[in-house]
């Protein structure tokens, strides 16, 4: 169970300064056409009448203080995704390398949503009809303002915690990460091991240096074993398509630094691939 205090809601903010699922959560608010029952709660969640937050489950509940003596109970839901549609996501989530390094680091992707699209799932609701909820107080209309408080509460609700997201979809945090260290480490236990290349043709220079990029060649002998004669009709040979580079996606590095370790990369592989090819039709 995990715990908000109540804060400034969402609109109080700059939202253009605001993480993106901040916003979108906002932007999902403003699209509901009945906007004088959220301006309502907008007031009500802006003059401290959210008493308290939490999330159980996958659920949010909260006390909401009304005209009665006592607070009113209320709770905010979205339908989970079952566990094929969590395993779907958590593979495609474990493809690159970028998404699982952010992700164990505690950030969120900016791109998350893609990945969830890409398995006919959303993160997001696509409208507040998605969203269910249900209050104790009289008022027989969804959301009360009761509700419409707590929906712009949730804003500070993600940007305290943004793995709140995944919860209300079904998965805690420590379980994905937990999928994901265990998805990287049978990766690592199943791939085939590879002859290590020679050190100094590995050795990056400092960017301080000579923007000319110069390496000694590699030993393209340790690379290539033969134990018997390949016939040359049944064998096709061309340097690969992808590199490395391509599995790992953008390089965590500041911007500067990144551009100028790709291209030291990328001039390496070239040079790797065509030796290879060299040495393989000789």
């Amino acid at each position: 169970m995990t715990s908000f205090s109540p804060t400034p809601t969402p609109s109080d903010y700059n939202l253009q300064e605001e993480a993106w699922w901040v916003q979108q959560w906002v932007e999902l608010l403003n699209t509901y056409r009945f906007k004088k029952r959220l301006e309502r709660g907008r007031i009500y969640a802006r003059e401290g009448n959210i008493l308290s937050l939490e999330f159980k489950g996958t659920k949010v509940v909260a006390l909401v203080q009304g005209t009665a003596p006592e607070p009113y109970k209320l709770s905010i839901w979205i339908d989970a995704f079952s566990d094929e549609d969590w395993s779907y996501v958590i593979d495609s989530l474990a493809e690159k390398a970028i998404y699982s390094a952010q992700l164990l680091a505690g950030e969120m992707p900016s791109d998350i949503e893609a990945v969830f699209t890409g398995s006919g799932l959303n993160l997001f609701p696509f409208t507040l009809s998605d969203v269910h909820s249900k209050c104790s107080c009289p008022d027989p209309k969804n959301p009360c303002k009761h509700i419409a408080a707590v929906y712009y509460q949730l804003g500070d609700f993600f940007r305290e915690d943004p793995f709140v997201l995944f919860q209300l979809r079904g998965r805690t945090r420590g379980q994905i990460l937990e999928a994901l260290r265990q998805k990287r480490l049978n990766a690592t236990e199943s791939a085939p091991t590879v002859a290590a290349p020679d050190e100094s043709a590995l050795a990056f220079p400092s960017p301080s240096h000579s923007s000319t990029l110069t390496h000694p060649a590699p030993d393209i002998d340790r690379y290539w074993t033969y134990d018997a004669p390949l016939d040359p009709s049944l064998v096709v040979i061309a340097p690969s398509e992808t590199t490395v580079l391509d599995v790992l996606d953008t390089i965590p590095l500041p911007a500067e630094d990144a551009q100028f370790v790709t291209a030291y990369l990328k001039t390496l592989y070239q040079t790797v691939a065509q030796q290879a090819v060299m040495t393989a039709l000789s």
